[in-house]
């Protein structure tokens, strides 16, 4: 990951199985009169962001933060300095590839974000050290001391179905989530064991939310009743019957003695808990209500409909006043605790920060690139949290609206979110069917990822080599610097997701097809949209640009094929054919061609100026997600989701080859410039690169970071580069080394999206990890057991320990390490 388009630098660069070498060689012992070996800057980000950009202008000073990493191999005195100087350098983008750090003693250093892929890290001091979204495939952490280490989130909650809506109980002792099938899950918060799951509603549970006091929790349906549940028993105490359609949100007041209701009825009710009666049917808006709240003190109330919100007076039940701005649906609305503001997230993709006094709108939260369905406050008010369908949450200042963090790892929409009542943690609910759990706490460094917030759809070198285009089902698409790895920009957006992406030959334009049945044509130097092509009735999965730079072709759901001329918009040939979707098309090298895969388990190759299916190749017994050409147009590849791959012989018609070893789907196939290799993605989260001649599989890309959506090769003078795209964000450029019988490929650069990563992590003995942490890093793809666990009582006498020490220094005037450098009580154990 690298920030402002500035170049990613590497540590030791090696093939998967190269011997490893130090990341340094010292000549000479650094000054140690440095300020960065007497205190720690590790929490001080202005500084750090000073140090950063001299490491990317000094390569002395880059040098220098190198060694202070060596010699706290061997004397703890250096531990400050090198905790400070890995912080610098990861800042700076430096990433550690296949460097060896055993012994490297960094307690207390900030590594969040950091890439350290297949890094030798044995027996490292990593107590206290911020590893959220750190990138740890294949990384070796055997021995490690990994007390007191932050990774940014908690295990995984998964559910059965699909999570709609959570919330915390106010004294923090429980969870509740709604899922789609109308069951509410409860977690106890102390272990996050699920204690029990309350059943009733019929269909899915749109909101669920705790009493005041916490002994008791309110559901909203889709079945249009609202349950009340005992929280000691788990009993449902009451049914609320009256709404006519689905119940969309529910709310205590303050006070806990009334519930109001949102419905898309078009109602609000107000509902006495101590008479299970309706007192009051609020009336007013003009379509569904998706959203209530009270304000903290109980004296008013807001509700949303459409792009609008209307505060109500509880006292009198009249709308006081409405709040404009929003151009369509507000699906979340929050008071801030102070009740001088309100927040309110729509579908057009912004969060709104009104003054309630006044109904102003104070400021305009944009970021997120989708649907935002829920917004909340931090407890202090000082922070607000969003939730969108582009699979993030954003952490934003209440008071400037600058975005402080953002939190990925949903591989799906955002449909819920929540503070915990301590403010120092948030829960997300998700498509995906999961709860994830973040620590707050842990995302004080403010860095902000570039990469994509989901998956890479597809990906495209330019024809000069230097820009790789990524499309994304985050409604975007980025270009990247192909040699460094830096993010050069963001050049547009649709309206739903970027399924497709190609450069026109001259690399001055991009085409892209996406989920909202559009076909677009950007300038690249501008990122200024040229052309939309209309016409297809359905996802457009797949687009390409004709060799001679004239034509668009592209592939979509509704089974067609559309040929499109760039300079006027018009299409040329609708190609009718296919039984079932289009996934993909691609032309052939001299253009007269195209060849098309598709959901009906056949690729159909295409004649340009009849517009005639010449050939029609089957065998494939699932779908075919891509067909591509070989570079000498006289081979064509697909790629199956029967896990299987084909290469065709044009001339003949006829399967010539078929490539097995993938154990799961074939998502995406790609020739090598030379014709001679053929590479291959599969959901199986392996690359593998065949011989083209032999059929052979030479050589494999394993434990990639999720499942392969998409794969290119280099167009540069660099032949031998592949790049990856992942249905996590992840993007990833691999040098392939042949050497007679041999092939292997190791990590140029990798630009993530702030996920944590730990395929193949080997985390034997390691040491200090409490048991959440150790599922964590288990369900991230970690292999090995660790060594003493850590129970959340021994947790929190160590940091007891730690508070009574940093007193004792203190009053004795002595400077204190970050973390203190006295050993923590338990590290012995």
């Amino acid at each position: 990951m690298s920030r402002r388009g500035s170049p990613i630098p590497t540590v030791d660069l090696g093939l998967q199985n190269a011997p490893v070498q130090d990341v340094v060689t010292l000549e000479r012992e650094p000054d140690g009169n440095s300020p960065l070996i007497r205190k720690s800057f590790v929490n001080d980000p202005t500084l750090v962001r000073f140090l950063e950009e001299r490491v990317r202008q000094v390569s002395e000073f880059k040098q220098q933060l190198l060694d202070y990493i060596e010699l706290s191999k061997k004397d703890k005195k250096w531990r400050t300095a090198a905790a400070n100087a890995i912080t610098i350098l990861v800042r700076a983008g430096v990433q550690f590839i296949k460097t060896d750090l055993r012994g490297i003693q960094i307690p207390g250093a900030d590594l969040s974000y950091g890439t350290f892929d297949s890094a030798l890290l044995q027996d490292a001091d990593l107590r206290q050290a911020n590893l959220r979204g750190i990138w740890l495939r294949r990384t070796d952490l055997s021995g490690a001391q990994m007390t007191g280490a932050r990774f940014g989130e908690l295990p995984l909650l998964a559910e059965e179905d699909v999570v709609h809506s959570c919330t915390y109980s106010p004294d923090g002792k429980f969870f509740a989530a709604g899922t789609e099938t109308g069951d509410i899950s409860m977690y106890t918060t102390s272990n996050w064991k699920r204690a029990r799951v309350l059943r009733g509603h019929e269909r899915e549970v749109r909101s669920v939310v705790f009493s005041p006091d916490s002994n008791q929790l309110a559901s909203a349906g889709e079945d249009t009743h609202i349950r009340l549940w005992d929280m000691k028993t788990g009993s449902c105490v009451v049914i609320l019957y009256e709404h006519h359609h689905p119940v969309t949100a529910v709310a205590y007041s303050p006070q806990g003695d009334q519930l109001a209701s949102a419905s898309d009825d078009w109602t609000v009710r107000i509902w006495d808990i101590a008479n299970v009666e309706c007192i009051k049917t609020l009336r007013g808006h003009n379509s569904w209500v998706l959203n209530v709240a009270y304000s903290p003190k109980g004296d008013q109330m807001a509700s949303s409909s459409g792009g609008t919100i209307l505060l109500w007076n509880v006292d009198t039940w009249v709308c006081s006043r409405t709040l404009s701005g929003h151009s369509n649906n507000v699906w979340g609305i929050a008071y801030s605790p102070q009740g001088d503001q309100i927040a309110s997230s729509s579908e057009d993709s912004t969060i709104r920060l009104w003054d309630v006094e006044v109904g102003i709108c104070q400021r305009v939260l944009v970021g997120h690139s989708d649907v935002v369905y829920q917004v909340v406050y931090s407890p202090r008010g000082d922070q607000v949290v969003s939730g969108c369908k582009d699979g993030t949450l954003k952490l934003w200042d209440a008071q400037t609206g600058t975005c402080r963090t953002s939190f990925t790892g949903h591989s799906s929409g955002v449909t819920s979110v929540a503070f915990s009542p301590k403010g120092d943690q948030i829960a997300s609910g998700s498509y995906d069917k999961t709860i994830r759990l973040w620590d707050v706490t842990a995302s004080a460094s403010g860095f902000m990822s570039t990469g994509h917030g989901r998956e890479v759809c597809s990906l495209k070198c330019s024809a000069q080599g230097d820009l790789v285009a990524t499309a994304s089902s985050d409604c975007t698409i980025r270009l990247w610097d192909v040699n460094t790895g830096g993010h050069r920009k963001t050049i547009g957006s649709h309206d739903d997701s970027v399924f497709s992406v190609a450069f026109s030959p001259e690399g001055d334009r991009i085409v892209s097809g996406s989920g909202d049945h559009s076909v677009r044509l950007w300038e690249v130097g501008t990122g200024t949209c040229l052309q939309t092509f209309l016409g297809h009735g359905d996802w457009v999965n797949g687009v390409a640009y004709s060799p001679q730079g004239h034509q668009v072709a592209s592939a979509s759901e509704d089974m067609t094929v559309r040929v499109w001329d760039v300079a006027t918009g018009e299409c040329w040939w609708v190609l009718h054919g296919h039984k079932d979707w289009v996934l993909s098309v691609a032309y052939s090298p001299d253009g007269r061609h195209i060849v098309s895969g598709s959901k009906d388990l056949t690729v159909r190759i295409w004649d340009i100026e009849t517009g005639e299916c010449c050939q029609i190749l089957g065998g494939h017994t699932g779908w075919v997600r891509d067909a591509v050409y070989s570079p000498q147009g006289d081979k064509l590849a697909s790629a199956g989701y029967d896990n299987i791959v084909r290469l065709w012989d044009v001339q003949s018609e006829e399967c010539c080859s078929i490539l097995i070893g993938h154990g799961d789907r074939v998502a995406c196939v790609a020739y090598s410039p030379q014709g001679h290799l053929l590479a291959s993605g599969s959901w199986d989260k392996t690359v593998r690169l065949w011989s083209v001649a032999t059929g052979e599989c030479r050589a494999q890309i394993q434990d990639l970071a999720d499942i392969l959506k998409s794969i290119t090769w280099s167009t540069s003078q660099d032949v031998n580069c592949l790049l990856t795209g992942c249905r996590n964000g992840s993007l990833v450029k691999w040098e392939l080394v042949e050497d007679a019988d041999l092939c292997g490929a190791r990590m140029c650069w990798n630009a993530t999206n702030g996920a944590l990563t730990m395929p193949g992590a080997l985390i034997q003995d390691v040491r200090g990890l409490t048991e959440l942490n150790k599922q964590l890093l288990k369900q991230r793809g970690a292999i090995g057991e660790p060594g003493y666990i850590l129970s959340e009582t021994h947790k929190e006498l160590i940091t007891t320990a730690t508070i009574v020490s940093n007193i004792k220094e203190t009053s004795s005037g002595t400077e204190i390490e970050q973390p203190s450098g006295a050993d923590s009580p338990m590290e012995h154990l």
